[in-house]
């Protein structure tokens, strides 16, 4: 599991470098988008594109020269102050890039967060000191004054220090391709990539390069220094079938996600606890690169993230052979080093995963987006106790509890208990806490030491699917004996209370879903409370209309039916599957006389947040008594034969009859 390690406080030149590359890469990444639809636009529509548009293809040269460098000088001025500072740094970027007949990429890098500082310094010396009133027009007319001085100091000064450094830079890169030397930049490149010095690299001078090469030749073949997916592709697939331990399990999955997911950090920790497989990495990248500079091949916009998708998507229309080349070379040879690699290793692997990606988040100075994957390796034992979280802690969270428990027992897992807790009630006893993306933030403070998952919704999420290769891995490997005298707390818990009784490990196994869960009292789903064809057209009078019915049969009172849109304005309660389940805040709970259901099928589907939806299951729940037909909803909606039934059936009693009758006491 991921927990915070407090680090030594010194700062050495690689985490200033680290730190620096963050900052230009800061100014990139946000704006990938427009360079991507730059180079869709010139790969369509210039005369040698796709489809020739004269018309069209004049929006090409406006974009690379005011749009593009323009959005760098804002963002990178809104990164020293905000709005006003990313105002200013856009006005002095138009300093740069009047006059330049080179795309002000670098230009807009340093006149963007330099005006913002100017300006945040300036700010300074007045705050507070202005008289009120005054306010508006000192700030308006600072700013207009500031930002024409840095546009006229860019004009005069930045803007030829610039054309010479991309003169320089350019003339540098070209001497490389002239005598065969690109390849030995991924001495350097592969390297910085594992030590997280890549956004410098990349994002901070590969592409503002690459661009005014793309600019002036179709192509460029730096957007593809870096980005080539194959050296890390072909690293992953030797650990795949050489490997072992926890990561050969972990490296096939780990290759989809860097191959096709173009995540590239993943495979780091693989090199990080085996340090000399970086020789396989500068192997595969120097195979690359020369295929490219071979065959003259380059991307037309930068590829991100490093997808082989975003990769052919970005291949100019003349380079497809040669892109290919370079990323199976670069595949093949990075495979075969790092297979010999493994062969004649003798230290065993397959235990340094986990501390190898514990100091792979150490390097990055933040938690890993992917660090997931390796979870399993950080943890003390198996896993026993997995939690759903989220705001009351009794719809979302226990139907997707419920989903994730099927699961289970369907591999054999039955020593894992599976619970659903509001957030505010959640304490550090967990091995593994599950949230809707939107609540994560909250959740994880209080929950350090266990691994984050983060769902956009608690029915059919793929996250499941790692989840339970996690827990298969961690609970086949041989443990140690763990005290048993601990009773387990119970399944159906009261929503958002942590399972006091249970230590992090107990070995007694979870009870049945149906143990687990107190049963519900007859009539928690009432007849009167199905709805075959409901009214509502939209979100907001579908969950009123739900509400209703559980204000006719007395189970809530008005404030809780406005608490379901409280809930609903904070994070969405659809589940997926054509499925929502409104219910109330966890403050709203004192509001629920008994526990309560509703069901009300829309035939023709409404949108519920940009998601189409056929069912609207209201809850109201005392206690654990609404946990038993959540159980059986859950385990419905995750069976396309039993949704086509309830979307063919006519009558109430079909729709009981569907959830099992789990009325019965």
């Amino acid at each position: 599991m991921a927990t915070p390690t407090e680090a030594a406080p010194r700062a050495g030149l690689r985490v200033r470098v680290q730190k620096f590359g963050t900052f230009l890469s800061g100014m990139i990444m946000p704006n990938i988008g427009a360079f991507i639809a730059w180079g869709l636009i010139t790969a369509l529509f210039i005369p040698d594109g796709f489809f020739p548009n004269e018309q069209l293809g004049s929006l090409v040269g406006p974009m690379i020269t005011y749009l593009l460098p323009l959005l760098i000088g804002y963002t990178g001025g809104k990164m020293i102050h905000g709005v006003r500072g990313g105002v200013i740094g856009a006005i002095a970027t138009m300093g740069v890039i009047v006059g330049a007949d080179i795309p002000m990429f670098i230009g807009a890098m340093i006149m963007g967060p330099l005006s913002a500082l100017v300006m945040k310094k300036l700010d300074g010396v007045w705050e507070g000191r202005v008289k009120p009133g005054f306010e508006m027009l000192i700030d308006n007319f600072s700013s207009g004054i500031v930002g024409a001085i840095m546009a006229i100091f860019g004009m005069l000064l930045i803007n030829p220090l610039v054309i010479a450094f991309s003169n320089g830079a350019g003339a540098v890169v070209q001497f490389l391709v002239n005598n065969g030397l690109l390849p030995l930049t991924s001495i350097f490149i592969e390297p910085a990539k594992v030590l997280f010095l890549n956004n410098a690299i990349n994002h901070g001078i590969l592409t503002p390069l690459g661009t005014e090469q793309a600019l002036e030749q179709g192509k460029s073949l730096l957007f593809l220094l870096e980005a080539n997916p194959g050296p890390g592709f072909g690293i992953l697939l030797a650990y795949s079938i050489f490997g072992k331990g926890l990561a050969k399990a972990s490296a096939p999955g780990a290759a989809l996600i860097q191959f096709v997911g173009g995540i590239h950090e993943i495979y780091f920790p693989y090199i990080l606890m085996k340090p000399v497989m970086i020789l396989a990495a500068i192997g595969g990248g120097m195979s690359g690169i020369f295929m490219l500079v071979l065959t003259g091949a380059g991307l037309r916009a930068p590829a991100a993230p490093g997808s082989i998708f975003a990769v052919f998507a970005m291949t100019s229309s003349d380079s497809y052979l040669g892109v290919t080349l370079a990323v199976v070379a670069a595949t093949v040879v990075s495979f075969l080093i790092g297979s010999f690699l493994l062969k004649i290793s003798k230290a065993p692997e397959g235990d340094g995963l986990g501390e190898a990606a514990a100091k792979m988040e150490a390097m990055k100075g933040k938690k890993s987006s992917v660090g997931f994957a390796f979870a399993g390796e950080t943890g003390n034992g198996p896993v026993r106790n997995v939690v759903f979280a989220c705001d009351a802690g009794m719809g979302s969270s226990a139907m997707g509890a419920s989903v994730l428990r099927n699961m289970f027992k369907k591999e054999g897992l039955a020593e894992v208990k599976v619970t659903n807790s509001a957030i505010a009630n959640l304490s550090d006893t967990y091995d593994i806490v599950v949230t809707h993306q939107d609540l994560a933030a909250r959740a994880a403070p209080v929950t350090a030491s266990a691994v984050h998952v983060s769902v956009d919704n608690f029915m059919n999420s793929p996250r499941y699917e790692e989840i339970l290769e996690l827990v298969k891995s961690r609970n086949a490997e041989p443990q140690d004996a763990v005290s048993v005298g601990a009773p387990a707390a119970t399944e159906g818990a009261q929503a958002g209370e942590a399972p006091a009784a249970t230590a992090r490990h107990a070995a007694k196994p979870a009870a049945s879903e149906q143990d687990a869960a107190a049963p519900a009292r007859p009539e928690v789903l009432a007849s009167e409370s199905i709805i075959l064809s409901g009214s509502a057209a939209t979100r907001d009078t579908a969950i009123d209309e739900a509400g209703a019915l559980l204000l006719a049969r007395g189970a809530v009172n008005q404030e809780y039916v406005a608490s379901m849109h409280t809930r609903e304005a904070t994070v969405s309660t659809y589940m997926g599957n054509f499925l929502a389940i409104p219910h109330g805040t966890n403050e709203a709970k004192g509001n629920i006389a008994s526990s309560a259901v509703s069901i009300i099928r829309y035939p023709e589907g409404i949108d519920w947040n940009g998601k189409e939806v056929k069912f609207v299951v209201g809850i109201a729940g005392v206690n654990n008594e609404h946990l038993a037909i959540l159980a059986s909803i859950a385990r419905v909606f995750t069976d396309k034969a039993q949704v086509a039934r309830l979307e063919a059936a006519t009558t109430r009693e079909e729709i009981l009859d569907i959830f099992g009758k789990v009325n019965a006491s």
